[in-house]
């Protein structure tokens, strides 16, 4: 709902990407993404910055370029930033990311797919090509929650190809937001009786349990930081738990953390370093317990002199969208540059 009718809209290109790697994946899931590209009014894209918008669990990038009610979708607040000057402008991408099990972390999974790999070569080289935008120093990630994850990870893993990332709200300190979860999941693989049974029932519909969208969740997690090798494990899924104590499993569980940011984030101080611009935030009632991991990686970051942006603020993690009004400006700004 656009929330100023005399601003100018830009113009939101919609095609479709066949990638060679995706169908690598244990889910099933199709190897054809929709992409969607957001250009500014007046602009064909040429020259500008690319953003690169990766959203959180149980939606894919177009989502964010729907109607939205009460608000504005990210391709209005885009119209309205640039027009008013407070941001340069930019061009947007919104890959389809989303899987069969609800979402995406966007790492290399065995089980999910090779999504890390997608996004910084043939999705980039798809949409540079077609709108001769970005390139190597004018590109930024940026997301919330799931994709809040990705945004930081990538900025520790690929910062060769991303120069600037915005993390809001996303996943860290996994044994704060992630364990919570396991004794829910390990009693849905009861009622369902395998996990297996628990999916395919969940597809089945036609609706389902609201808080079993969350144990879907703790499945993706577990499919994706340590999938099971074995080709006949149902989607790669294996929880880092004893099924009938929920006791930590510890080798199990340290696979895990291999992919914490808070964990990990002393091994890339380089690579962050180098980073033109790099924003964390998060609500500081946030009910996903993800302030405190933002606090600890903050805290890390601030002791490595790694130069960015932390901010708190007065909400939790839902319905805050408002928030890239002060973070798509700073990486349009660090990038325009």
């Amino acid at each position: 709902m656009r929330a100023r009718l005399d601003i100018p809209a830009g113009t939101l290109h919609r095609f479709s990407h066949r990638s060679e790697i995706l169908g690598r994946n244990r889910l099933g899931d199709t190897a054809t993404r929709e992409i969607h590209v957001y250009t500014p009014h007046g602009h064909d894209g040429s020259g500008l910055p690319l953003l690169v918008d990766i959203v959180g669990f149980t939606a894919g990038g177009p989502a964010h370029t729907n109607w939205k009610n009460f608000g504005e979708n990210v391709p209005e607040r885009l119209d309205r930033l640039i027009h008013d000057g407070a941001m340069p402008p930019v061009a947007v991408a919104f890959p389809d990311c989303f899987t069969r099990l609800g979402g995406n972390q966007y790492i290399d999974s065995d089980a999910m797919g090779p999504w890390a790999t997608w996004l910084t070569t043939e999705m980039l080289e798809d949409v540079e090509n077609r709108f001769k935008c970005g390139g190597t120093g004018k590109r930024g990630i940026f997301g919330k929650s799931s994709g809040g994850y990705g945004a930081i990870i990538h900025a520790m893993k690929h910062s060769d190809v991303w120069s600037a990332a915005a993390c809001h709200s996303g996943d860290m300190a996994f044994e704060l937001c992630y364990l919570p979860e396991m004794p829910s999941a390990l009693r849905a693989i009861a009622k369902a009786g395998s996990i297996e049974a628990f999916v395919r029932d969940f597809e089945k519909g036609p609706k389902y349990p609201g808080n079993s969208l969350h144990d879907l969740m703790t499945f993706a997690m577990a499919a994706t930081y340590d999938p099971d090798p074995d080709p006949e494990v149902f989607c790669g899924i294996r929880l880092p738990v004893d099924p009938e104590t929920c006791e930590l499993i510890e080798e199990r569980w340290n696979a895990w953390l291999k992919w914490d940011p808070v964990h990990i984030v002393g091994d890339h101080i380089d690579a962050l370093k180098s980073l033109k611009g790099l924003w964390i935030e998060c609500g500081d009632v946030d009910q996903y317990n993800l302030v405190y991991g933002a606090r600890r990686l903050h805290r890390k970051l601030s002791e490595a002199s790694v130069d960015h942006v932390y901010q708190e603020f007065s909400d939790n993690h839902s319905s805050v969208d408002y928030r890239l009004d002060e973070s798509l400006p700073f990486l349009a700004e660090k990038l325009s540059h």
